[in-house]
């Protein structure tokens, strides 16, 4: 009965703080890549972090465009969600050494990496098959704007086949590919160093 509690806690602290996460950096990224905030989807963004990003830049100033308070708070959720993983899973946090919190800061860094990948992989994806069935869909602004800085960069290398531009097709798997050989068996294996 315990382990059962304690694997839906698990799970619930998991999908909330990476939900979290999420909210976070779709909102730096909305604003990096200049992203309408008139829009439905980027209102909601901005009230579910507002709680948390107000007090943030009072603290933490931006610097240029990028707004460097939200991007630390996504962080820091994905810090805190590590954390509780490990406490959780009965690992001796307050007794670890200080090699196994630079172990922890680094699979954070790893979690956000793979997060914003994943943001611009499945933004790409909606994209394009979204391109074939209605183009003209309220969510294609915000899709244009978060997907057009990465795409427009390869276009210029990546030459039109025919009349298919298949630079959506290579991000897609040039991304699958850094997550599932690179990132997560990084992560992976910073974590059984603990």
């Amino acid at each position: 009965m315990t382990t059962l509690l304690n694997n839906s806690l698990i799970f619930l602290i998991k999908t909330l703080l990476d939900l979290l996460t999420l909210a976070f950096l779709l909102r730096f990224y909305f604003q990096l890549t200049k992203v309408p905030f008139q829009n439905q989807v980027a209102q909601l963004i901005v009230t579910l972090t507002n709680f948390a990003v107000k007090p943030a830049r009072k603290v933490i100033p931006s610097f240029g465009k990028l707004d460097i308070s939200t991007l630390l708070l996504a962080f820091i959720t994905q810090f805190l969600l590590i954390v509780c993983m490990q406490w959780l899973r009965g690992f001796p946090l307050l007794i670890a050494g200080s090699s196994v919190w630079l172990t922890l800061v680094a699979i954070a860094l790893i979690g956000v990496i793979s997060l914003s990948l994943t943001i611009f992989l499945y933004a790409v994806l909606i994209q394009a098959v979204l391109s074939w069935i209605n183009p003209h869909t309220p969510i294609a602004p915000i899709l244009n704007n978060l997907t057009n800085p990465i795409l427009h960069t390869m276009r210029r290398f990546i030459p039109l086949a025919g009349n298919f531009d298949l630079t959506p097709l290579i991000f897609i798997i040039t991304a699958q590919l850094l997550l599932t050989t690179i990132l997560i068996p990084l992560e992976n294996n910073l974590l059984l160093t603990l």
